[in-house]
């Protein structure tokens, strides 16, 4: 069949829409591109929470084999007495009950001295503390205490000291208790408290206000964490943590944190929290750790943490640099080959394996400045090849390190990242959308 000459009109139509359809097919393989790389992004990622989860199984080690995090409760003097309970046949059987008496006074002072302990490629944060505990008890409760046909067995009150983890003392728990030298064994036998320390004191219905001082040497790792037992508790604490987290039920009254150390104080007061001074534990169910309080000693650098949040702008970053090479592409005339488009990508995404393996030997700042200088060096280098105009491929390196340290300050960011994050989406989405004006996406089609 003969074929009919296009006029030069028609052939110019015919270029125009070739050229069209070709454009429209490279922004259909670019996105199918930024698709793909999902897979090495995710691989990523599970990369990075594997080794996180190293480095958590790693501390857990250490904390199994130094002590785990401390909570001191106490102490508390415990009663037990005699209630007589009138049975079916009339007659009366004894049953073993106990009553609690909190501190009217409860001051804790002490020093926290953490040091960091190396397993493997990871930095444990553990503490050794000297804990003075003193104050007093107003034993005066026990005439108050109105308990029908009871008998107090004062000759076997106890004083308890609740540790969360004995393995943490360091030396033998003494203290005073009027004038008598203390001698606390290990173990507690109440319903309150499940691990600690107690001693036997003697107590008669005479007393009334009753001093005490007890001294604790314990470590720990992680943080340490307080009971607010007294009618009135006062916690001074000072340590050479410089990066502390105070956390519970109640927050310091001052606290000073400096590159040496920080210094904290609390006061909590019984109308503060959900149980009196004097309870049985029949007529309390009575969670005595959601008052408790204290500080977590956090490690300078949380480099996993920081590397999750900055993948979480792994696309952002793909998608940007591909509007970039595109851009350039079409306004330079110049052809980038889908392969390359992946191999770009491909780059991109190592940048996050190189941040993650270098930031567990150096801090993260500087390990995301040589991830970022590394990886815009080879794509600018690169892009110097495809292009052959090095000043066109020096400007997208320049755009790239800008979009590297806006990230990087988001990351950095916690109270304002939303609000810096989508303002910065907006002008850059502005800059893209001024630019794309520049490309004719509609080739025009001259009527004959």
């Amino acid at each position: 069949m003969e074929q009919t000459e296009l006029t030069p009109i028609q052939e110019e139509v015919k270029k125009r829409n070739n050229k069209s359809n070709a454009l429209t097919i490279k922004i259909i393989l670019i996105a199918l591109l930024i698709i793909a790389l999902i897979i090495p992004i995710t691989m990523v990622q599970n990369m990075i929470t594997e080794r996180n989860r190293t480095a958590n199984e790693a501390s857990a080690e250490v904390q199994q084999k130094w002590s785990k995090p401390q909570n001191i409760t106490g102490p508390m003097l415990v009663i037990p007495y005699k209630e007589y309970i009138e049975q079916e046949n009339k007659t009366r059987q004894a049953e073993i009950r106990y009553l609690y008496i909190l501190p009217e006074e409860l001051h804790i002072s002490g020093n926290l001295e953490t040091e960091d302990l190396k397993r493997g490629l990871y930095d444990i944060v553990v503490y050794r503390s000297s804990l003075k505990l003193t104050g007093s008890f107003d034993i005066a409760y026990l005439q108050q205490k109105k308990i029908t046909g009871q008998e107090f067995l004062l000759n076997e009150a106890k004083l308890i000291v609740g540790i969360s983890d004995l393995r943490g003392i360091t030396e033998q728990v003494e203290g005073k208790w009027k004038n008598e030298t203390l001698s606390f064994n290990s173990g507690v036998d109440n319903l309150l408290i499940f691990s600690g320390v107690s001693c036997s004191v003697s107590l008669s219905d005479r007393d009334e206000d009753v001093p005490f001082n007890i001294d604790l040497r314990i470590k720990g790792s992680e943080s340490v964490m307080f009971t607010p037992l007294g009618e009135t508790t006062l916690v001074s604490l000072k340590s050479n943590c410089s990066t502390p987290s105070f956390t519970g039920a109640f927050l310091p009254e001052s606290r000073q944190v400096s590159e040496n150390g920080f210094s904290a104080t609390w006061k909590i007061l019984n109308l503060n929290r959900n149980y009196p001074q004097v309870f049985t534990a029949e007529k309390w169910n009575i969670d005595l750790n959601d008052s408790s309080f204290g500080v977590n000693l956090l490690l300078p650098v949380d480099q996993y943490q920081k590397s999750i949040r900055s993948i979480k702008y792994a696309f952002l970053i793909i998608i940007l640099t591909f509007v970039i090479c595109f851009f350039a592409e079409v306004l330079q005339k110049k052809n980038i080959h889908p392969f390359q488009y992946l191999l770009i990508g491909l780059a991109l995404c190592l940048f996050y394996t190189l941040l993650v393996s270098i930031s567990e030997h150096l801090n993260f700042s500087l390990s995301y400045a040589i991830a970022t200088i590394m990886t815009i060096g080879l794509l600018t280098f690169y892009l110097s090849g495809i292009l052959k105009i090095k000043k066109t491929a020096i400007t997208i390196g320049g755009m790239l390190l800008l979009l590297y340290i806006y990230i990087f300050i988001l990351i950095q960011m916690e109270i304002y990242a939303l609000l810096v994050g989508s303002i910065g989406l907006f002008i850059i989405l502005a800059i893209i959308m001024y630019c794309s004006l520049k490309i004719n996406w509609n080739t025009p089609i001259n009527k004959r």
